[in-house]
């Protein structure tokens, strides 16, 4: 163990960890695409009953119409925000088309054409036209295809009483907001270190359909029969180069070294403009996207780990963060498990809250560009061949056998789950991560080596085994309709977001053409 782990945990165990670590706050963030019985991607509205996916607080969409999005409030129990992800399926369910249902894995269903894939509708007002507008600059980008990818996000934030002990333990001078933030970065950096391991323990996407390459031939993967495309030994396909990447910001360099340097970084990626973009000029009067920069706004660098704070509306968030500071931290590397109802589950989350917590509390020195390009070759290495039995990672510019080096962080992260488990009166953290090393030990516990062998089990293609599980997840939550009180709450929810959204296009008092320059004009 870390000479420096171990301070901080001798120090925290001796400390009154009950009311500083048993309520770490975390909410989730879960995209799942609506396809047709047929298994295509849906062409219909987002369901009207639901309200309006502008300003809804709970069920949204992302790129697409068919991309709903459920997000849970915050809550410092993961049975809540399970049971809570839970309710917005059934109610989802209550008001989806019969013939329609959700897809169950994080790689999409069957695609036609680019163009076939309907981009988000957020209604006539001036910042809802821009998302859509937004949207509509990533397919230009990127293509629609892949911005059907579906993931979960999981947001993480340590109570304010942990961050005032900690204060006190490493004697800080700073302000507490300011401490708060460092050390959030302190997390975030060896996250990005670590985080090929989420991918080896939680991906889920090892195969995928043919309709998503459309007609691509340089993708390096094998043919598993006619239909599927698939490599043997891969964990998460979506977070390799199919799935989130471009040329633009393939060179793009982000130094997660303190705030100033991250949001600096976003900042002028979003006034430098990229020439291959200023192809996509407006035409007759239409925009295209919402500038030809390497980033239109700073939801569009891609990263397995973001830093973040709740950003009132109309004000951008990289100003927001640089002005108030890290508020918590999003982890957005995490596929969708198709064997589970919701994508996820409590042991997951235990599991995530013991690995950010040895995250923060382990040393995290400065990260350079040399170990920026060493991080993302790892995380390219494990999306293919995380389980290959002998392959090697680098660190620190040596070899080093994956599970080896797995072995070593879930050993660290055993301290941090025993920590927490003290301070909730249980045995569920430490439970959660000795499970996750008993895939490192066997790889075919994992949840992609699971996709693979079912395929094989059923000689079902790819697309049939996701359609199987996608159909058994509409039975589970058709057969469990919402109580008449919860139903009641839920439609009310519905009922004020589209009073929301009318009172925001009521309130427009310029052009969207003035509303979009002056949302580019960033000091």
């Amino acid at each position: 163990m870390s000479d420096q782990l171990k301070l901080h945990l001798s120090q925290l165990r001796k400390a009154a960890t009950t009311t500083c670590l048993g309520k770490i706050r975390h909410g989730l963030e879960k995209e799942s695409l609506r396809v047709d019985s047929t298994g295509h991607i849906a062409r219909t509205p987002h369901p009207e009953a639901l309200g309006s996916t502008l300003t809804h607080p709970h069920i949204t969409t992302d790129f697409s119409e068919a991309l709903v999005e459920f997000i849970t409030p915050v809550f410092s129990t993961p049975a809540d925000s399970l049971n809570f992800l839970h309710e917005l399926h059934s109610y989802f369910y209550g008001v989806l088309n019969p013939e329609e249902i959700l897809w169950t894995s994080s790689m999409p269903c069957v695609l036609g054409a680019d163009d076939s894939i309907p981009l988000a509708n957020y209604g006539s007002s001036n910042i809802g036209r821009l998302k859509t507008l937004y949207r509509m600059g990533l397919g230009y980008r990127y293509g629609r295809s892949m911005q059907t990818i579906a993931g979960i996000h999981y947001n993480f934030s340590l109570p304010e009483n942990f961050w005032v002990l900690y204060h006190e333990q490493l004697q800080s001078s700073l302000p507490l907001q300011d401490f708060k933030t460092e050390q959030y970065f302190h997390l975030i950096r060896n996250f990005r270190r670590y985080s090929w391991l989420l991918l080896y323990l939680f991906g889920a996407s090892p195969a995928l359909c043919r309709s998503f390459l459309h007609k691509q031939n340089d993708h390096g993967l094998e043919e598993y029969d006619e239909s599927t495309f698939y490599a043997p030994f891969a964990t998460s396909l979506r977070m390799g180069d199919l799935g989130y990447t471009s040329a633009a910001q393939a060179g793009l360099y982000i130094s997660y070294n303190s705030l100033h340097e991250y949001t600096h970084g976003l900042t002028q990626a979003i006034k430098t403009p990229y020439p291959p973009y200023q192809k996509f000029a407006p035409e007759h009067g239409q925009h295209k996207q919402i500038n030809a920069s390497i980033l239109q706004i700073e939801n569009e660098f891609y990263g397995t780990i973001r830093p973040k704070r709740v950003t009132p509306s109309g004000q951008h968030p990289a100003e927001v963060l640089a002005r108030d500071g890290v508020e918590y931290i999003e982890v957005r590397c995490l596929d969708l498990n198709p064997f589970l109802p919701v994508g996820i589950d409590s042991g997951q989350i235990h599991f995530l809250n013991s690995f950010l917590l040895f995250c923060l509390l382990r040393r995290s020195p400065p990260s350079d560009r040399r170990e920026y390009h060493e991080i993302d070759q790892n995380l390219k290495a494990v999306v293919r061949n995380g389980r290959h039995p002998d392959l090697l990672l680098m660190q620190n510019d040596k070899p080093i056998a994956l599970r080896e080096w797995a072995a070593e962080i879930l050993a660290e992260s055993l301290e941090t789950a025993a920590l927490l488990d003290s301070s909730c009166n249980t045995s569920v953290h430490g439970e959660a991560t000795h499970a996750q090393q008993q895939k490192v030990d066997d790889d075919t516990l994992t949840p992609s080596a699971q996709v693979l062998a079912r395929m094989k089990e059923l000689k079902t293609p790819y697309f049939q085994f996701a359609m199987n599980q996608s159909l058994a997840n509409s039975d589970y939550f058709r057969a469990r309709p919402l109580d008449a009180a919860k139903l009641a709450e839920f439609r009310a929810v519905s009922a004020r977001s589209d009073a929301a959204r009318l009172a925001i296009e009521a309130s427009d008092e310029e052009d969207f053409d003035s509303y979009l320059q002056h949302s580019n004009q960033r000091e």
